[in-house]
């Protein structure tokens, strides 16, 4: 496999795709390291984790296939500080912070960290702890929900595009990460201009997720009544305008017909917003719709549609009302 088995990974946050990533690298020969806390990482520690694939297999991967570390219990023991050659960070948007505080302590002089993450922001948040040369900014479009006893279910297969976070080739321990993405059959791809990967991402994020998940319903729903998608349509729209005056290149795609083509392939799916508010979770609504109504402040650019999708979200979040 190449150079794969020279990497220790370490996975921080082992939820729905946090666990699709750790899954999927089980099959490799990279050094796994799995950090979690509290009952997921008990859950870890006494099941392993349960890959449920889209193709219907299911995969069963002992505990003993990776370190399991519970962010909870403590400071990280030697057994795994400073040994992590990649740190890939999947884990909640309000958790960056300390995701990121974990990242250094687990990785080399040298590692580098990427995050997966929903969302604006959480690449600097890591670059102002790390340093912009050693963090990768990446988008993952693998659709997954996790239930409530400690199986993952990998529902769509998608890609994972990631990059430097001021474009360029690839270093060799990003090369070797791209190595075991594809040995792992996630289909990485590499790009010169990540955050224009990151943006277009984000775009569909504060169509579908804020919409759906204040109307409880699952992705389809946005095509099949007129009112969800002149919201959804809205929000994205804003977003766009932002991006551009942001400097991000959207090119001539046409926004509409690319988030009517995502909704109609994922139409089954509840969207990780939806869930975090049905299981009474923080969402990410802070780092997808506040984002950019934050960055249109700065940069005079109105937001009315996402400043609404952004209160609404936190009222359902401050009421518990779906907990």
């Amino acid at each position: 496999m190449g150079v794969s088995n020279m990497i220790r990974i370490a996975v921080l946050g082992v939820g729905s795709i946090g666990g699709v990533v750790l899954g999927t690298l089980s099959d490799t020969d990279a050094d796994l390291v799995a950090i979690s806390r509290g009952q997921g990482a008990t859950n870890l520690e006494m099941i392993g984790l349960i890959l449920h694939t889209p193709e219907g297999s299911i995969e069963m991967i002992p505990p003993d296939r990776f370190v399991i570390v519970d962010s909870q219990k403590g400071p990280i023991s030697e057994q795994v500080r400073g040994t992590c050659d990649v740190a890939i960070i999947c884990g909640k948007a309000s958790s960056t912070p300390v995701l990121a505080q974990i990242a250094e302590e687990v990785l080399t002089p040298n590692g580098i960290a990427i995050s997966l993450q929903n969302g604006l922001g959480h690449s600097e948040m890591l670059a102002h702890r790390l340093g912009r040369e050693r963090i990768l900014s990446g988008s993952i479009t693998h659709g997954a929900w996790r239930d409530g006893e400690s199986g993952i279910h990998w529902v769509g297969r998608g890609a994972i595009r990631m990059g430097n976070l001021d474009g360029g080739e690839a270093t060799e321990i990003a090369s070797g990460l791209l190595q075991v993405f594809e040995d792992a059959n996630l289909n990485p791809m590499w790009s010169d201009d990540v955050q224009n990967i990151v943006w277009r991402k984000l775009l569909l994020n504060v169509a579908i997720n804020p919409v759906c998940s204040i109307a409880g319903v699952r992705n389809g729903a946005l095509i099949d009544v007129p009112e969800l998608w002149d919201q959804a349509m809205a929000a994205m729209l804003e977003a766009a305008a932002v991006a551009r005056a942001s400097g991000v290149d959207l090119g001539e795609v046409d926004l509409e017909e690319h988030l009517r083509k995502v909704v109609e392939a994922t139409a089954d799916n509840r969207c990780s917003m939806l869930q975090d508010v049905m299981t009474g979770r923080a969402t990410e609504i802070d780092s997808l719709c506040g984002a950019v109504v934050e960055r249109g402040e700065e940069l005079g650019i109105p937001t009315p549609a996402n400043q609404s999708l952004h209160a609404l979200v936190k009222g359902i979040e401050r009421s518990g009302e779906f907990a």
